[in-house]
Formats: C-alpha cells, sequence, structure tokens
C-alpha cells in the first residue's frame, strides 16, 4: 500500500487522464507528486528518461502519457502511432523496473480488442482475431504495453497494473480537428457552425487564436488563427466540413461507442492503483511472497531467484491480467451528436458523410472485472457532454 509521503511519477500530468489523476492523488492527500512536461523530458529519449528515474527514484509511477489521436490522425500518422508509443513504454516500464518502482499503473486503450470481438468485450478477447484496420499500429503498441506489465509480474515479481479505458473526453481535451477524438472534435465543430451562423466573428477569432486550424490549399499547407481574415478562416473551417450553420461529420453515424468521463477514469486508476495488486486479478492472495520471496507489497525480492523465468506450471497460463474502464453503456454517434448539439444550442444541419470511414461498427467492453474490484462510474454521457461543453467556453476566456 502507498503511503501518503510515497513519490508518484504522473507521466502525461498535462494530459486528459494524466491532470485528472494528478488532481484526484492531490485530493486524497497524496501531495509528493512528479510531473514532467514534454518540454522538460521527452519520453522517446532513453538516456533522458534514465537520468529522470536515476534523479527521482519514485516509489510508484503513472504511465498515462501516449501519442494519440482519432481516425484521421491513426492514418495519416502510421509509423508514429506504433514507434512513439513503444519508445515511450519501453523506456519508462523499463526504467521503473531498474529503479525498483513498487507499483506501476500503465493506461491502454479498449482499441486493443479485435474489430469483431463478440460484444461487449471481456479482457479474455484480446488476440482473439484481426484488429480494427484503421488504429491497428497503436492498438499493437498498447497491446504490447501490457504485456510488458504481465510478463515483468511473472517474470520479476513486479506489481505493474495494466487498465484499458473506453473512450475518454473531459477537462483539459484535445480539441485540435485533424488528431483529436470524436466527441471534442465533433463538438468544436458544431461550436464553431453556430458561431458562423450567428455572425460572431470575435469569439470565432478568440477560438482559433487560442486553437489555430491548419488547413490545405491546392498543394500548400496553412494555418488559420485569431488574425487571419475572414475568407481566409471560412476556408479552413470548410476543409473540416465547418460551414454557416452546418457541420459534415465522417461517416455513416450508426457505429456505436461508450464514453467515460476523465474524471471518473482518474478514480477508477486512483483506485487500482491504491487498492488493487496482481494478485488480486489472478486470485492469488500471496502471489509475491510465495513465489518471489518475502515481500508483500508486490516489489521485487532481488535476492530471491525462487520462480524466475516467467513459468508456474501449478498455475498454468496466466494472461488477460488487464483491467478493462468503462460504464458499459453505449449510443451511436449520431445520438453523441444530438446531445452535443442540445448542450451548444446549434439549429442547423447536421450532416454525415457515409464516403468516409465509420471505424468499429461497436466497441462497447465489459466492466465487471473492474466491479468485481470495487469501482463504478458516476457521470453519465448527457451530464458529461454539458460539462465538456461547459469547460471548452472556459478554455477560450
Amino acid at each position: 500500500m502507498l503511503s501518503k509521503s510515497s513519490k508518484i511519477y504522473v507521466a502525461g500530468h498535462r494530459g486528459l487522464v494524466g491532470s485528472a489523476i494528478w488532481n484526484n492523488l492531490l485530493s486524497r492527500g497524496y501531495t509528493n507528486l512528479v510531473g514532467r512536461t514534454h518540454a522538460e523530458l521527452d519520453l522517446t529519449d532513453q538516456v533522458a528518461v534514465k537520468a529522470f528515474f536515476d534523479q527521482e527514484r519514485p516509489d510508484a509511477v503513472v504511465l498515462a502519457a501516449a501519442f494519440v489521436g482519432g481516425i484521421m490522425a491513426n492514418s495519416l500518422y502510421r509509423a508514429d502511432f506504433i514507434m512513439m508509443n513503444m519508445k515511450i513504454q519501453c523506456n519508462v516500464i523499463s526504467e521503473a523496473y531498474a529503479h525498483g518502482v513498487k507499483k506501476l499503473l500503465f493506461l491502454g486503450s479498449t482499441c486493443i480488442y479485435p474489430k469483431n470481438a463478440p460484444q461487449p468485450m471481456r479482457e479474455d478477447a484480446l488476440l482473439t482475431s484481426p484488429l480494427e484496420y484503421t488504429n491497428e499500429e497503436y492498438a499493437i503498441a498498447k497491446i504490447a504495453g501490457l504485456k510488458m506489465c504481465e510478463s515483468y509480474n511473472l517474470q520479476y515479481g513486479t506489481n505493474y497494473i495494466a487498465v484499458m479505458p473506453t473512450n475518454l473526453y473531459g477537462p483539459n481535451d484535445n480539441f485540435h480537428l485533424e488528431n483529436s477524438h470524436v466527441m471534442p472534435a465533433m463538438m468544436r465543430k458544431i461550436y464553431l457552425a453556430k458561431l458562423l451562423h450567428d455572425n460572431d466573428w470575435n469569439s470565432i477569432r478568440r477560438d482559433l487564436k487560442k486553437r489555430p486550424v491548419q488547413y490545405r490549399q491546392s498543394d500548400k499547407k496553412l494555418t488559420a488563427n485569431g488574425t487571419s481574415s475572414e475568407g481566409e478562416i471560412s476556408e479552413a473551417l470548410a476543409s473540416y466540413g465547418i460551414y454557416n450553420n452546418k457541420v459534415v461529420l465522417w461517416g455513416t453515424g450508426r457505429p456505436l461507442r461508450e464514453f467515460l468521463w476523465s474524471e471518473d477514469m482518474a478514480d477508477a486508476s486512483v483506485h487500482v492503483l491504491l487498492n488493487v495488486n496482481f494478485s488480486d486479478i489472478i486470485g492469488i492472495e500471496k502471489y509475491s511472497s510465495v513465489f518471489y520471496g518475502t515481500q508483500t507489497d508486490g516489489s521485487v525480492d532481488r535476492n530471491s531467484s525462487e520462480g524466475r523465468g516467467g513459468a508456474i506450471p501449478a498455475l498454468g497460463e496466466i494472461r488477460n491480467c488487464h483491467i478493462n474502464v468503462g460504464t458499459g453503456k453505449e449510443l451511436t454517434i449520431r445520438e453523441l451528436s444530438e446531445l452535443v448539439v442540445k448542450a451548444v444550442g446549434f439549429v442547423g444541419e447536421v450532416a454525415f458523410d457515409s464516403t468516409k470511414p465509420d471505424g468499429t461498427m461497436r466497441k462497447l467492453i465489459d466492466v465487471s472485472k473492474l466491479h468485481s474490484l470495487g469501482w463504478t462510474h458516476k457521470v453519465e454521457i448527457e451530464e458529461g457532454v454539458r460539462l465538456l461543453f461547459e469547460w471548452y467556453k472556459r478554455s477560450l476566456e
């Protein structure tokens, strides 16, 4: 069990989930927190990551840093998605082990599951059939991350837990029109279309000053910001399907998706970090002490060789030790757009471009394991959409 004085490193502490985990830990009295921005520490740099661990020597690590994006970004930057995420995971997990970190929490994604996995998706659906092609590289990287945690536990007696959240949204979300996830991108598009209809150029410029929009004109890549002309801004927004009182969204609107408020995800993550051990997941009460010497907190007894090698014949095969985190509830993308329209107060048209990809048609997870470990979600989607729009407007002030 981590004490209130334990030093906890939150990798990605400025991101959507990392910032929420940071705040959740603070609210519980865990104040000895360590964070580094990307400018301060490039997690893809192995030498820099080692130097950081040499200096800070945290007791626990939350690995919430990742290179992320939606369907468009996953299609455009396939090499980046697998390479950047693999580097981050390998560097952080290997240095955590080398520096004797007692507890590590790895955050993945439910895109790890096969495209045609039975619904709702249980943890044991992993690696049973092909992945969704549009996010295959990101999914493979995250599968490797959870397997690293599982394998370190089995070989070295560590206490590394992997959680797989469903689609997340909330404060500090990414609202970039090209590489954000479905809800923030949809919300910003509908909001900008409303502003165009209202002829509210002051608000439009404030939005683009905060988050400039890149677009292509012939073979040139341009940027529209708060000082661009009305014509340039209109052209930039139109390239993303944003018009005066009309928005065009990708796909048919029929795919079903599950969404989890990021602060709920943070609460679940901290619950697991503080209360759940690898032994709880595999069902062996004294896993570490039985197979790896006298350790009772899941950490490594480096003087013991008992059980090393990753094979414990009496237990059979141990796999799928990760934990799904979500609500167990779903809605269609079209239904989501209706909730966003209501929150924004948009009275225009929302159209769907069926020539664009839908991605996986359904992606609902089974959260039975999470519930059995003592946690359930609090924020329902209707409230969450409203809260996200309120946060977005405040972020422009």
